[in-house]
């Protein structure tokens, strides 16, 4: 059945790996115009040439690029992966530089990257702006720097909509509990922490498994809106309390 929603011209950041690249499989393969954005050049050129997409080497913070890009390509359809786990192991210790730039890779380019396409939807008066958060955005975990920038992506998405509202404009937020990727290995922190957090010992989600849902909401019909997803791996759990007596100095 034809979905008179369809939207066809994707932007993708993050496209590297991990999520980012099967989101990019999952949209050429659905017969998608996609452009994928990310910083490693070579990881870029082997998934144009696996899946025919279009692709950028640029960091998402290099706002004057993307605008360049995004007056070209005029996409309908926006996905903020891109993303970085600095502090996930905890903000005592963490350079000041890296506090910085999770903020500005995790929550400051997706809102520009955003304001940057969202003109050109209001004008055709359709578009979907997806935005890739994490549980660690809705619930209590371990870290201050990550859920707090998850949280933020998470009011962010809730109140674009709610601007957004009588421009046939979607916002859908994505938010996945564990998932196979380079998101330990390629975080700030301490780095014998970062390696036990990266062994799970369950069944993780896959990229393909945030691809669908990805594209679960953009196939919706237009009058459909999926606000949000959540979803964890069957061997996941969030939530409980935790007591903990205080450490005396002595």
């Amino acid at each position: 059945m034809t979905n008179k929603s369809k939207l066809n011209k994707a932007l993708v950041t993050g496209a590297t790996s991990g999520i980012g690249a099967g989101i990019v499989r999952a949209l050429a393969a659905s017969g998608r115009d996609v452009l994928a954005v990310g910083r490693r050049a070579d990881k870029l050129e082997e998934l144009s040439k696996e899946t025919g997409c279009t692709w950028l080497a640029a960091d998402v913070r290099d706002t004057d690029r993307l605008a360049a890009e995004i007056d070209r390509f005029e996409p309908d359809i926006v996905v903020n992966n891109a993303g970085v786990g600095h502090g996930i192991t905890g903000l005592e210790g963490l350079e000041l530089s890296a506090v910085q730039e999770a903020f500005d890779i995790n929550v400051v380019a997706p809102v520009k990257l955003s304001s940057l396409a969202l003109p050109g939807m209001r004008r055709r008066g359709r578009g979907h702006v997806v935005n890739i958060g994490s549980i660690a955005g809705l619930h209590t975990l371990l870290s201050a720097i990550y859920g707090a920038g998850k949280s933020a992506i998470h009011m962010f998405s809730q109140n674009l909509r709610f601007e957004l509202r009588g421009s046939g404009v979607r916002v859908t937020e994505i938010c996945p509990g564990r998932v196979a990727s380079e998101f330990y290995s390629a975080a700030e922190g301490d780095a014998q922490t970062l390696a036990k957090m990266g062994q799970s010992g369950i069944e993780e989600l896959q990229p393909e498994d945030i691809a669908n849902a990805v594209l679960f909401a953009l196939d919706a019909p237009a009058h459909v809106n999926i606000a949000m997803i959540e979803l964890l791996p069957t061997e996941q759990v969030v939530g409980g309390v935790q007591l903990t007596p205080t450490q005396k100095l002595d």
